[in-house]
């Protein structure tokens, strides 16, 4: 798997925190966020993320789905996984290519797609991320 770095918006610190050290005991980087506006300021600042994982329901300015569809607007190389035990958002309020699991689950599995998501990407010098096809990777 590539080391990268993937941005937790949660707005509940001791599940923030408990996904944060999954996702870092299984090689990723983690940047943590409490709220949408503060995730913004983050991606915004130039951190190199390459995975978004929020909750849906958060206090703040907007939630999980409206920073979600502004993440793909402003940031489309980025992916995307949402999560609520509230809010079970269907296929038509979700971003184009936009991940959902409902509350409560598996961090291994959320860790599972993560990878999955993450191992499809190259990155080359200056940022550029693109996907290669199984021929041309090294």
């Amino acid at each position: 798997m590539l080391q990268a770095t993937v941005l937790i918006v949660e707005d509940e610190p001791i599940i923030r925190l408990s996904v944060a050290e999954d996702f870092q005991s299984a090689g990723l980087h983690v940047l943590e966020a409490s709220n949408a506006d503060d995730a913004l300021a983050i991606l915004e600042a130039g951190w190199p993320v390459k995975a978004l994982f929020s909750d849906v329901e958060m206090h703040g300015s907007m939630d999980g789905l409206e920073l979600a569809r502004l993440v793909r607007e402003r940031w489309p190389q980025l992916h995307i996984i949402l999560t609520s035990g509230l809010k079970h958002p269907n296929g038509d309020e979700l971003p184009h290519n936009t991940h959902f699991f409902p509350k409560p689950y598996l961090h291994q599995t959320v860790i599972g797609a993560l990878c999955n998501l993450l191992e499809d990407d190259k990155v080359f010098p200056g940022g550029l991320v693109k996907a290669l096809a199984p021929e041309t990777v090294n």
